[in-house]
């Protein structure tokens, strides 16, 4: 039977908001340049927000999905003491050489070796020699013990 003009009986795939892949090379379309936290820093800022609204009674705000963000941040987040954060950010600030997105990726995920963290974070591969990031991976090794 021939098609009589009626209207398909499925809607195709809406494409992918983004492009966004986080690869050998990154591209991170609108979120290119935009400045990044680790979860350390990420659970700092946080942190401080809610001890701000608790000691102002403003605490009316904390949902469920804002306490298992909390919850989150303090299981993975690698540094506790605001000096750590502070100390691991100015090393990561000090490779230029690195996108702010790879540097809060090396602060959050703290791999033990040069070889670890590139395969986790392939757009380091040409970026950064294995013996800068292992010395910068050691230095971030001795804040999370401290």
């Amino acid at each position: 039977m021939a098609d009589q003009g009626h209207a398909p009986t499925s809607r195709s795939k809406p494409r992918p908001a983004g492009e966004e892949e986080a690869s050998a090379v990154l591209k991170l379309g609108e979120f290119e340049d935009v400045d990044t936290l680790t979860l350390s820093e990420a659970s700092l800022v946080i942190n401080a927000l809610m001890a701000k609204r608790r000691k102002d009674r403003k605490d009316r705000n904390e949902t469920d999905v804002l306490n298992k963000t909390l919850d989150y941040l303090d299981a993975f987040a690698r540094f506790k003491q605001k000096e750590n954060v502070e100390a691991v950010e100015r090393l990561l600030s000090a490779h230029k050489e690195l996108t702010k997105f790879e540097r809060a990726q090396i602060g959050s995920l703290c791999c033990d070796s040069s070889d670890e963290c590139k395969t986790l974070i392939p757009s380091l591969a040409d970026k950064i020699s294995d013996e800068d990031l292992q010395e910068l991976l050691d230095e971030m090794a001795k804040l999370m013990s401290a």
